[in-house]
Parts: structure tokens; sequence; C-alpha cells
């Protein structure tokens, strides 16, 4: 059995410095907001290049968060559009709607993905005030463009960072390229926790400080509450065991881009379209290797045939959900193209040669 991603191995390949770390969080007696939080917050920043970072309790908070937190600035107020892609996956949605926040759906670029930079402007409204990026897949998504369109309009740039910690654009790593950046480190990200958890990165010391308020009740001083506030906050067990998986990211996706690389190179099979592989490598840390095909039900069960197991990352896009009836008879064709053609392949920093072998082998006889 191929697995289409194995946690327990993925997880043991650190075994001995995370139980030394969880040992050492146990006996310390101290399990929230201590020195283990402190020191992967501290170490996040670094990596990041950013000049703070918080940790919450999961990448839906940290989105809800940052845009909560530009309210109480009085930045954005209720009723406010944010521009967001339609294809992503439905947290970057929901943290939207949740604070009062309209979402404007855009289309994303059929080749790669992300939101069409060029569709954002037509978008544009006197009560727009955000647009919220998501580096879908682990490709990195800004430019140029982007940038002068936020300028131009005074808008913030929030970036869902979930899938790509570690990618870069002219050397600036994602979570460093806008205003703000929520992270995920659900167990099964790049930067995986052993449960949920979650981060923020910023620049800007205001936000960061209403943020950590917020996180905690609405409180930077103990039964103190300034904000009508949440609890999200990242533990001292799951910082522990972030901050030493921290150290061996850049390793981990290089190993991921190895085998994208020998996907696109020795897949051949006119039936299956392949993501592009970037001239700049470092625009794309694979999180997700994800290939369109007009026989999605049929290939997806071959390959469960054959051993292997597949995800659709996603199956059914946000303006189709239950969630959002009231969006239900929209239609936004590229988006609705993509989520009935996308398969995700197993990809990981322990899958073996031999495995990634027989991957190829097995899609190129497919028929």
């Amino acid at each position: 059995m191929i697995k289409f991603l194995d946690l327990q191995k993925i997880n043991l390949v650190h075994q001995q410095e995370i139980e030394e770390r969880l040992l050492n969080t146990f006996r310390s007696g101290w399990y929230l907001l201590g020195n283990e939080v402190n020191n992967f917050e501290f170490n996040l920043a670094k990596y990041i290049g950013a000049q703070h970072a918080i940790g919450v309790a999961n990448g839906l908070d940290a989105l809800r968060l940052i845009l909560r937190a530009y309210i109480e600035l009085g930045i954005f107020q209720q009723g406010d559009e944010i521009i967001v892609p339609a294809n992503t996956y439905i947290a970057s949605i929901l943290a939207i709607s949740d604070n009062g926040l309209i979402p404007v759906l855009v289309e994303p670029d059929i080749n790669n993905y992300n939101i069409d930079v060029s569709k954002i402007e037509e978008k544009i409204t006197s009560k727009t005030k955000g647009i919220l990026i998501v580096h879908l897949y682990g490709k990195i998504i800004f430019s140029e463009e982007l940038r002068n369109i936020a300028g131009k309009y005074g808008l913030k740039i929030i970036e869902d960072n979930a899938q790509t910690i570690g990618a870069e654009w002219n050397s600036i790593k994602s979570g460093n390229l806008g205003d703000a950046a929520g992270f995920s480190f659900y167990p099964g990200k790049n930067l995986g926790a052993l449960g949920d958890a979650g981060g923020i990165t910023t620049n800007d010391e205001n936000l960061a400080k209403c943020i950590r308020a917020l996180a905690n009740y609405g409180s930077n001083q103990k039964y103190v509450n300034i904000y009508q506030g949440l609890n999200s906050r990242l533990d001292e067990i799951q910082a522990a065991v972030l901050d030493v998986k921290l150290k061996y990211i850049d390793q981990e996706n290089q190993i991921r881009r190895e085998i994208a690389k020998r996907y696109i190179t020795e897949i051949n099979n006119e039936n299956i379209l392949l993501p592009e592989f970037p001239e700049n490598e470092k625009e794309h840390v694979w999180h997700l290797f994800v290939i369109r095909t007009k026989s999605r039900e049929r290939l997806q069960n071959y390959l469960s045939e054959n051993g292997i197991q597949t995800l659709i990352h996603y199956p059914i896009p946000p303006h189709k959900q239950e969630a959002y009836k009231d969006w239900n008879h929209l239609s936004y064709p590229i988006t609705e193209q993509i989520h009935n053609e996308v398969l995700s392949l197993p990809i990981s920093p322990v899958m073996t040669d031999e495995e990634v072998t027989t991957m190829i082998e097995k899609l190129n006889l497919f028929k």
C-alpha cells in the first residue's frame, strides 16, 4: 500500500527530539503560553523574516483573528468586502463571513490554480478593503501586479499560508509578502503538529498586539479584557513539536520538490494533465501534487485497486456548499472544472524511490 500521507512515518523521523521536548514540557508543569510557545514564535518569525509571530489554535482561527483585529483597529468594518479565490478550501471564506465581512469570489488561473490576478481589479468596489490570497497546493501567488493593485486601492493583502510554508518569491518567504499571514499546522501540512495548531505572522506591531489579546479572551493582562475575544492559544506541547520540525522544513520541502520533478518528467499519459514545475523551484513546496483528468473516478479506482491512496482537494467548491446556499445558483466555470477534475497523488518527504517509481509506472499504464 502506498499511503497518501504516512503521518506516523513522517513524525517518527524526528522521534528522539520530539520525545525529549515533550518530556521536558510534561515535567515543566507549564502547559500554556510558556517557553515552548515563546521559542517557537521566535523561531517562526526568524524563519519567515517577519517581526512578529503569534501561535494560535488552528489555521481557521489564524485568518479569523487577522480579520477581526483589522475590525477592532478600525481598518475594516462589518459589511466591507474581501476578495478571495473561488476555488479555495472553505476555511478561507469562513474566516471572512464569520467576521461579518463579505467574500467576493474571483476565478483562479487554470494553469496554476491560484487566484487570477488579472481578474481582481474588476471586482473592486468602494467597499473592498482587502485581498485574501491563498497559496494553494504549495504554489506561491504573488506579483508586482498584485502589489500595485493593492497599493492603488489601499487594500490590505492577507496571505492564507496554510499550504506553503517555506516557499519564496524574489527571496521573500510566503508569510512575509503581504500585511499579515495565517498558517495552519494541521498534522498533514508540510509543517505539521500532533493535533490542531496555527500561527500568524506580520510586521505590523499594532496588529500583532491586537491579535495576541484577541486570541487570549481579549486580554493582554490577566482578568483585564479590552476586547470581546476568543480562546485560541497554541499549547506548549504542539509548540514543542513544531519547533523541532521547523528546523527540517527546508530539507523536507526539497525532497517534495525532487518527487514532483520526477512525476512531471516521467509521467507520460495523455489522459493526465500535470502541474507546471516553476522556473524558480523555491516558488513551490508541493504540499499537494495535483493532477487533472476527465476520468477522475476511473483513475482513482484504478489506483486504489493497485494499492495507491489518493484524495480530492476539493470535490465541492465553496459556492456549491450548503453552508453558502445563497451562492448555489452562481456559476464559476473555471473553479467548477478544477473541482471536477483534480486528483491529489501521494507526495511526502518519507516516500521511497521505489514508491515513486511504482506511482509513475501505474500512471503511465492507465488507459
